[in-house]
């Protein structure tokens, strides 16, 4: 069944606190989204990251798009060096 058909298209996060998650999500008047938000728990704490496709490709009848993180509108994150030992 194609993306057409069923009305979704495979995200790939590419970069920032989501890198190398995948999410299916619906297609937006048959089309997927240039921009998207994501709410994640990082070290507990909930924030907003937002990530802009960088690349749309089909594979064996899907749609998939990579989203690279946009640092400057996003929450920001801090890395904590003794949480990740």
């Amino acid at each position: 069944m194609s993306a057409e058909t069923n009305g979704e298209y495979l995200a790939e996060f590419i970069d920032g606190p989501l890198e190398g998650e995948f999410e299916r999500r619906a297609l937006v008047g048959g089309s997927p989204e240039e921009r998207i938000a994501q709410v994640a728990a990082v070290d507990g704490l909930e924030s907003m990251f937002w990530y802009d496709a960088v690349e749309h490709r089909e594979v064996d009848g899907e749609v998939r798009v990579r989203f690279r993180f946009d640092a400057g509108d996003s929450d920001p994150v801090e890395f904590d060096q003794d949480d990740n030992e």
